[in-house]
């Protein structure tokens, strides 16, 4: 008897929102939905981006795509010393999503700052790799990813800025 009270009192209050326009309200963008400045191909711009302790990429290209549960992102760079690597990840705001193609870290979670800004903890086998934090400009044109990453090692911080590549 309860649970068909609750069930018809849900039913009303779902009624009353939808008729009153009020749902409206509470159908804000998805957490899987990304930003839509963010989707397309960036470049990295390696005259304005830093690397400590470095050496700097020789380049990077970054390729995000909306995806039903979220964004993809490729990545594909190559390192100072002439090495390349190419990563896959799936992300959405609050889930830590699995990566592949790179051995530092297999899992990334997203945390959603506003419209323009998040931040990902990059982990393997549940040890947090390191923090970044995207920003995306007003105007769609340029990202800043800053990467930290503290350990017993040699600390870690990269400021990367890139160019959306315009079609």
């Amino acid at each position: 008897m309860r649970a068909r009270l609750l069930a018809v009192t849900l039913a009303a209050v779902v009624a009353l929102l939808t008729t009153s326009g009020a749902l409206g309200a509470f159908q804000l963008r998805s957490t899987a939905e990304p930003p839509p400045q963010l989707i397309g191909t960036w470049r990295l711009n390696v005259a304005k981006s830093k690397y400590s302790p470095g050496p700097p990429l020789r380049s990077e290209t970054r390729v995000y795509t909306k995806a039903t549960d979220g964004v993809r992102g490729v990545v594909s760079r190559v390192y100072g010393d002439g090495r390349s690597e190419r990563f896959e990840y799936l992300a959405n705001f609050g889930k830590d999503m699995m990566v592949t193609g790179i051995p530092e870290y297999d899992s990334v979670t997203l945390r959603k700052i506003d419209d323009l800004t998040s931040d990902a903890v990059l982990s393997h086998a549940g040890i947090v790799y390191g923090v970044a934090r995207r920003v995306i400009s007003t105007d769609g044109k340029t990202m800043t990813i800053t990467f930290d990453r503290k350990s017993s090692e040699t600390p870690v911080h990269n400021v990367a800025a890139y160019d959306k590549v315009v079609n």
